[in-house]
C-alpha cells in the first residue's frame, strides 16, 4: 500500500499507482460479495483519506516494533527454524540486546551468527549470536526520526496492537 500515496517516487510513477488505486476504491465502494481485505504498509500518512476512512478499512491497527516477550518467542522460532534448540542459549541476554530489533533483523542475526559459526567451525553459541547484534545497527537507529514519527502518527489515530 505505501506506493499509493504522495509519499512514493512521481519520477519512476507513470500513473499505474493512481490507476490502480481508483480501480481498487471503485470496486471496494460496488462489491456485492462481502469480502475481507487485509493489507499492510509501512507509513500510512502519505495514503489519501478516501482509502482510510469507515466502510473501506474498518480498522488500521498499528503494529510496533516487539516487546520483550515477543522478542523472545520470535528467538525461538529462528532457532528452531534452523534446527537450534532455545534452551542452548541465553534467551534472556539475546532478549535484552536485541531491544528495539524488528523479527526480521533477529532472523538476519541467526543466519549471520549460523555462517559466522560454520566459517569458524564451531557450534552456534550465545556469544556468537551477541557478537552479531552488536554488529548489526537496527532500523530503530538507523531509521530513528521516521520510526518515532510513525509512533507520534499512529498514537490516538489507529488502534495499538500489544
Amino acid at each position: 500500500m505505501d506506493g499509493f500515496g504522495g509519499g512514493g517516487s512521481h519520477d519512476t510513477d507513470t500513473g499505474v499507482s493512481q490507476r490502480f488505486l481508483g480501480t481498487l476504491l471503485t470496486w471496494m465502494q460496488e462489491k456485492t460479495q462481502p469480502v475481507f481485505i487485509v493489507a499492510t504498509a509501512n507509513d500510512l500518512s502519505p495514503l489519501p483519506p478516501e482509502l482510510l476512512r469507515k466502510g473501506r478499512f474498518d480498522e488500521i491497527f498499528f503494529v510496533d516494533l516487539p516487546d520483550e516477550v515477543e522478542r523472545e518467542r520470535i528467538w525461538q522460532i529462528h532457532l528452531c527454524h534452523r534446527k537450534q534448540d532455545p534452551a542452548q542459549f541465553d534467551l534472556p541476554s539475546l532478549v535484552k540486546a536485541s531491544e528495539g530489533f524488528s523479527g526480521a533483523e533477529i532472523e538476519q542475526v541467526v543466519v549471520a551468527g549460523l555462517y559466522r559459526a560454520l566459517y569458524i567451525q564451531k557450534p552456534l553459541d550465545t556469544a556468537l549470536l551477541l557478537a552479531e547484534i552488536a554488529q548489526t545497527i537496527p532500523l530503530c537507529i538507523s531509521r530513528r526520526e521516521e520510526i518515532s514519527h510513525l509512533r507520534q502518527f499512529a498514537r490516538g489515530r489507529f488502534t495499538p496492537v500489544h
